[in-house]
């Protein structure tokens, strides 16, 4: 049976552990982190073990590296020594926004296969997207043993390394900018006198209705958005509020920003 080792169970970390935990694959993954309390709270939910950097090193067979970029340095690091006397090297699993395989592999110090993803926060729920690339030291087996782990947690996309960056500043930034989106519309929805609780509900609703119908249909967008607007309707006429705020300009921008710190990070 093959061992699945998670260093840091922190928001992302742990969104892939409950996705991990779920798989059909049979498999002991074991969990760390530096603050107790995370892991413990993680393992009771899912069912892992609670275990140490040195001992996932020693045993694993994936290794997922849930620490940021700055911090990517010293936790390779620590257990640099113990996967440099490993024959059968670990598959090293890199999220660390920014920081290319190229560079993962310099500060491990040692000849592991690795793999860079960059997941979004719904893989916790099963609904996520996970864009990844592999370096050549990944075989077929162990690449299909990857996706099978996380087989739970959403789609997974394969794109060469140099557009992960982008990818993540959309697919992983977008969460929280739809979440904004889904407290505004909530907002919009009090203002008008709804009650809280259920302009938040309709709010959420109408996000997942809204991508479902996106997904089934395999229409463009926009020809989604016109089928809504009736002509002299009130649709229409906030769309033409959201277009004199800039709506779109604005969030394109936000995912640009997005993409231009995730390449600072990584430098």
């Amino acid at each position: 049976m093959k061992t699945i080792g998670f260093i840091g169970a922190g928001n992302m970390g742990g969104a892939l552990i409950r996705a991990a935990s779920r798989s059909d694959v049979r498999c002991e993954i074991l969990i760390a982190d530096k603050i107790s309390e995370k892991a413990e709270i993680i393992a009771k939910e899912t069912n892992v073990k609670i275990s140490s950097p040195t001992e996932i090193a020693e045993k694993c067979d994936l290794i997922f590296l849930g620490v940021k970029p700055n911090f990517m340095a010293s936790s390779l690091g620590e257990i640099g020594d113990v996967l440099a006397k490993r024959e059968e090297k670990p598959t090293l699993i890199s999220m660390a926004a920014g920081v290319k395989i190229e560079k993962i592999a310099e500060m491990a110090k040692t000849s592991c296969p690795i793999i860079r993803i960059m997941p979004n926060m719904p893989v916790s729920v099963g609904e996520g997207m996970i864009l990844y690339d592999t370096d050549d030291g990944v075989s077929e087996e162990t690449e299909e043993f990857f996706l099978a782990v996380m087989g739970k947690s959403g789609k997974l996309d394969k794109i060469p390394e140099a557009l992960i960056d982008a990818g993540s500043a959309l697919s992983g930034c977008g969460p929280a900018f739809v979440f904004m989106f889904i407290e505004a519309l909530a907002d919009g929805g009090v203002s008008c006198g709804l009650p809280r609780d259920k302009a938040l509900a309709y709010a959420t609703q109408t996000l997942i209705g809204s991508a479902k119908m996106l997904e089934e249909s395999s229409k463009h967008p926009g020809e989604l958005k016109d089928a809504v607007c009736s002509p002299g309707g009130s649709t229409i006429e906030g769309v033409r509020t959201l277009e004199e705020g800039a709506f779109r300009g604005t969030v394109t921008d936000a995912v640009i920003s997005s993409f231009e710190k995730t390449k600072m990070l990584g430098k």
